[in-house]
């Protein structure tokens, strides 16, 4: 099964942004009702996000507490259904707030529709930063 060529052009596309740290035109490629969930997320950080303002207003402080330097690993999957894909990948680079290093595996499963990110569930460990990341979590 071939990866669907749009979706997963956009995704990295995506990607690109948030190393520029460009959160206004990465969240340009979200649909005004596109779903961000956490299915992971402990008490006190958002489990689930509808829309489009309310995912710019996650990401807003992205960058004050994340440095993002590098994807190394990318790796997108085709689903059955076309317009979703499922991806993994690791991030890294630096916690802002204490310089130490960031370096975190990820799962996305990533649904686009008229070539907007409709739905987005992102699979990661936030036991791994919790003890650094409580300001993003209460930023929000």
């Amino acid at each position: 099964m071939t990866t669907n060529t749009a979706s997963a052009d956009l995704y990295r596309h995506g990607l690109q942004l948030l190393l520029d740290k460009d959160i206004a035109a990465w969240v340009e490629l979200w649909d005004e009702n596109g779903i961000l969930e956490f299915p992971f997320a402990p008490e006190g950080w958002p489990q689930r996000l509808e829309g489009k303002a309310a995912v710019a207003e996650y990401m807003r402080g992205y960058p004050d507490h994340i440095d993002l330097h590098d994807f190394p690993h990318v790796e997108i999957h085709q689903t059955v259904t076309p317009e979703t894909i499922v991806v993994e990948m690791r991030g890294v680079g630096r916690l802002v707030e204490t310089g130490g290093p960031f370096d975190m595996p990820y799962i996305a499963v990533v649904a686009v529709k008229n070539g907007l990110i409709t739905g987005y569930r992102d699979y990661w460990n936030p036991l791994a930063l919790q003890e650094h990341a409580t300001n993003f979590a209460g930023s929000n």
